[in-house]
Parts: C-alpha cells; structure tokens; sequence
C-alpha cells in the first residue's frame, strides 16, 4: 500500500477518500447517527379509508373489454365523474344492469338492432305498397276493392307507420 502524503488522514485508496476517516473537516462523521427518517404524511383522508374486502366480496376474475377510443373515452369520463377507477365503473355499471335485465336489454340495445328495424320496417311497407297498388289497379280497370281488403290495407298503412315511427325514435335516442 501506498503512503498517504503529509497531512492528509489515511490511505487513499479510492480517489482521495481515506478508508475511516473524514476527507474534509465539514463532511459526514463515521461516528455520527442517522437522523431518524420523517414518518411521511397521509395523502389520503382518513375517513375515505377502506377496509379489506373478505374472500367471499373479493374481485378474483378477470374480464377483457375491447373499446374504441371514443367509447374509452366516454367511459373515462363517467368513471371520473363517479369518482371511481374505469373498471370498477364498468363493474358497478355492468351489475347496475343485471339487477333490471329487461330494461338493459332496452337500452344496451345498439344503432345495429335499430338499423335492422329500420330495414325490416322498410321491407313492410314494400309489402303494403305492392298492396296499395294491386287495390288502386282494381279501382282503375272498374273494379270495386272490398271494404275488407281496404280496411286491411289502411291498418297494415297504420301498423308500417307506427314501425317506421318507433325505429327512428330509438335511433334518434342512441345518438
């Protein structure tokens, strides 16, 4: 080992650093105890604390959602709002419906079903225009339609409309 030059404490073996002895007079003493570490203050308030879930309220399964951005998006936003984490919103959401699964079923019911009726109720009134038509090539050669055939004519007229009415409403709704 080297010797420490004059006037300075201690072997330098690692950049001017002596082995037990302070480098400077201002610097850590060995002998000196650590302060004791502060306790860290609570960022939470203690009446928002929870206690544990048992085993039998515990959350074990997991779930996978695929979302686009703007459905994400939304829901970030109503979970916020809530005040809640995103899955819980969609747990708590998500049995919020089960509780009533008829009125669910009504309001999950997406643009897709809607878009369907709206074709389904187009097909409709194909049928009652080709029904129309045959009554009014009747009345047009000299025939006379009978008032049942006009009468049935004018309610399944009445049943299209409400159909059309009802399946706009809906889409007009999920918008």
């Amino acid at each position: 080992m080297a010797h420490p030059a004059p006037g300075v404490a201690g072997a330098d073996r690692s950049q001017g650093a002596p082995v037990h002895e302070a480098a400077t007079e201002g610097g850590s003493q060995p002998e000196e105890k650590p302060a004791p570490r502060r306790k860290r203050r609570a960022t939470k308030n203690a009446s928002r604390k929870r206690s544990p879930k048992t085993a039998a309220n515990k959350r074990s399964h997991v779930c996978s959602v695929r979302l686009n951005d703007d459905e994400k998006n939304r829901l970030t936003a109503a979970a916020a709002a809530s005040r809640t984490s995103l899955p819980a919103f969609l747990a708590r959401s998500g049995l919020a419906a089960a509780r009533d699964p008829d009125r669910a079923a009504a309001a999950i019911a997406g643009e897709r079903e809607v878009v369907a009726e709206l074709f389904a109720a187009r097909r409709h009134l194909g049928h009652v225009g080709n029904n129309l038509n045959q009554l009014a090539r009747a009345v047009n050669s000299g025939g006379q339609p009978a008032d049942v055939q006009l009468d049935a004519v004018l309610v399944a007229v009445q049943r299209a409309i409400r159909r059309v009415q009802t399946a706009t409403d809906q889409l007009l709704e999920h918008r």
